[in-house]
């Protein structure tokens, strides 16, 4: 999640269901803390996505909503003030809810072998929460916020994409590995 579901919140969407795959039983979704509903994303955050291999296609914002809050089992945001206002709107959800920046940080700390011991995905996605959530204050994490590209020019859409793309790439890496080789 991040303001306005055009930028970062969707760009780490479409980002994170390009590495999950078609069919993953992981659901995934996006919204902004103050989005008008509808809008597609934002050019420029389009053409990184496209760049790094997601699909823009048929996105459309979404605002939050504690609803959304309260059922989701993860809830990252791109920036600690986006994490507080999800906070505020389902306090129940503050055990489950991290920065981008900082599940990531958090799931490289992580061992491996507590998550991938899960058959399926949707364990491995609980296991890997539980596990970061039990680390939260024993890691550092450099610049948990990502800053908003909104209105910038292509280099702080880029920074903003690279950012969310390498914070997620352990999370996905764990929750996309094979346990078993080609039959």
């Amino acid at each position: 999640m991040c303001t306005g579901n055009i930028c970062r919140s969707a760009m780490a969407e479409r980002l994170t269901l390009a590495a999950l795959g078609p069919g993953s039983p992981i659901h995934v979704g996006s919204a902004g803390t103050r989005a008008r509903p509808g809008l597609p994303m934002a050019e420029r955050a389009s053409g990184v996505l496209l760049r790094l291999g997601g699909d823009p296609g048929g996105f459309a914002s979404r605002p939050l909503t504690a609803g959304e809050v309260a059922r989701a089992d993860l809830v990252l945001a791109a920036s600690g003030q986006h994490r507080a206002e999800a906070v505020a709107l389902h306090p129940m959800a503050a055990a489950r809810a991290f920065t981008i920046v900082e599940f990531g940080a958090l799931a490289r700390a992580v061992p491996a072998g507590r998550v991938l011991g899960h058959g399926d995905s949707v364990r491995r996605a609980r296991a890997l929460r539980e596990e970061a959530a039990a680390l939260r204050g024993l890691v550092r994490v450099e610049r948990p916020d990502i800053d908003d590209p909104y209105g910038g020019p292509r280099r702080a859409y880029r920074e903003a994409a690279r950012r969310i793309a390498d914070a997620l790439a352990v999370p996905i890496r764990l929750l996309t590995h094979m346990t078993h080789g080609p039959a």
